[in-house]
């Protein structure tokens, strides 16, 4: 049997077996796969690394499902790859913002006449 058929498999009894719809199911998925990046490549949220990691297996995700249909079914593709990787863009892009503000100078130990 074709990988991507043992796959579609897979993802057709987790959908059995959950009362969660698609999207919930993408979302909670774009999760793990971001902490699972975060703890294997040991990189911070902070980092690019672990979001990239959601990207490609989000691509992967819909590649498989192209595969397995023998089209792409786009409107499907673009709403389960949004689902999947929004919340940890999110979490990349506050954290990153976050981390590169917190790298600022403190502005109390300079003198009134800098502050500006």
């Amino acid at each position: 049997m074709q990988i991507s058929s043992e796959y579609a498999s897979l993802v057709q009894w987790i959908r059995d077996n959950t009362d969660a719809s698609d999207a919930v199911l993408h979302i909670h998925a774009g999760m793990i796969v971001l902490i699972l990046a975060r703890l294997v490549t040991r990189y911070p949220l902070s980092h690019p690394v672990p979001f990239v990691v959601v990207l490609v297996v989000a691509a992967g995700n819909e590649v498989l499902n192209r595969l397995n249909f023998g089209s792409w079914r786009w409107s499907d593709t673009t709403v389960d790859f949004t689902c999947s990787v929004f919340w940890p863009a999110m979490l990349f892009v506050v954290l990153a913002m976050q981390q590169r503000v917190g790298r600022r100078p403190s502005l109390r130990g300079m003198p009134s006449s800098r502050r500006r």
